[in-house]
């Protein structure tokens, strides 16, 4: 099984509390992660993208870098793990964000791969006035699906003369190409989503479910089998999940208790009310993201426990099928990647 680690591109990573570790995100910060990462063997970085974030005591997401450069700093001083971006494709255009691939290809040595994003959060993008309108949650896929089909081509033939409904070329050509297979990603849960995975991405990524609950994801690797199955190809899930671990089961989760006692409630109001904007798809992974009853770790997937459990829950993961690996967060990065290389990893059946 495949481990990646979802760096902290924002400030306070995915917790939104008042008791978990408070900081800014900084091109050091991800840097010494990255180096850790690599030093235990883990197989890939993620940047997200987030260009307004949700306020509150917190400033929860108010800090942020860019995902390209930031990746192309980390592409430079990595030699092994795979480095991928998140592109907001409402604002890059289709050729622009391929010759910026191709330069991160470039840089590290073939290395490098994307997660494409439709944009869900209308603040992000009234602020700058490039926001499509509400008819964008019904059309998204749509878009994105040309999107896939312009990188597609320029990776591949170095040109494109695509004419469709939202991006025309004319004899677009975006050279040198890439040394390496480009991979793309897609995080969408919804029908659309998982269509689009099914037929664009080598990696579909997918929320986990609960606090200690390994297995509760696998309804969407069930949902994406079937879609791949109308298209012919394979595409792994991978699943994100949050890390809480300590030297036993109880203090680790007094850490996880003091963390939901310090919940920002007015950043996850925010959340939660954005997350309510999209009426078109009610199957889309932000109604999970913004539900209630997790949301201080914006609800994804928890493992709360001691070295020994979070590597058998970890094991457990690998156990569904069609599952190619987990994304990992920890409340604290740099000591989290650290406990997982010395403490976690060792325990895995399935990192041996």
């Amino acid at each position: 099984m495949e481990v990646g680690v979802f760096i902290p591109i924002n400030n306070n990573g995915w917790l939104i509390s008042e008791n978990a570790p408070q900081y800014k995100p900084s091109f050091d910060l991800n840097k010494e992660i990255a180096l850790k990462a690599e030093q235990h063997g883990f197989d890939f970085l993620l940047s997200m993208i987030k260009l307004r974030g949700f306020g509150g005591k917190t400033q929860f997401w108010e800090y942020g870098l860019e995902s390209f450069t930031l990746m192309a700093g980390l592409a430079a001083v990595t030699e092994k793990i795979r480095i991928f971006a998140t592109c907001p494709t409402l604002i890059i255009p289709p050729a622009y964000a391929a010759r910026m691939c191709n330069t991160i290809d470039s840089i590290s040595h073939g290395r490098f791969g994307l997660n494409l994003i439709t944009g869900w959060q209308p603040p992000e993008y009234t602020q700058m006035g490039v926001w499509p309108g509400d008819e964008h949650f019904r059309n998204r896929y749509q878009v994105l699906d040309e999107y896939a089909h312009v990188l597609r081509e320029l990776w591949e033939t170095g040109s494109s003369d695509f004419k469709g409904q939202y991006y025309q070329m004319d004899d677009c050509r975006v050279w040198p190409q890439p040394q390496a297979d480009m991979k793309i990603i897609c995080a969408g849960s919804s029908d659309a989503g998982l269509a689009f995975s099914a037929k664009w991405a080598d990696y579909a990524f997918c929320l986990g479910k609960g606090v200690n609950t390994p297995k509760a994801f696998s309804d969407n690797n069930d949902r994406l089998a079937a879609k791949t199955a109308e298209t012919g190809r394979d595409v792994s899930v991978f699943v994100l999940m949050m890390v809480i671990a300590d030297e036993t089961d109880e203090a680790a989760m007094a850490k996880w208790q003091s963390y939901n006692d310090g919940v920002d409630i007015e950043a996850i109001s925010w959340l939660m009310d954005q997350g309510a904007k999209d009426t078109h798809n009610q199957d889309t992974n932000v109604r999970q993201l913004a539900a209630p009853e997790g949301a201080v770790n914006i609800n994804m997937g928890t493992l709360v426990g001691s070295y020994e459990s979070v590597a058998r829950m970890l094991d457990e993961i690998a156990e569904v099928p069609n599952t190619g690996g987990v994304l990992l967060t920890f409340d604290d990065f740099v000591q989290g990647v650290e406990d997982f290389g010395t403490r976690i990893q060792p325990l895995m059946k399935t990192r041996k």
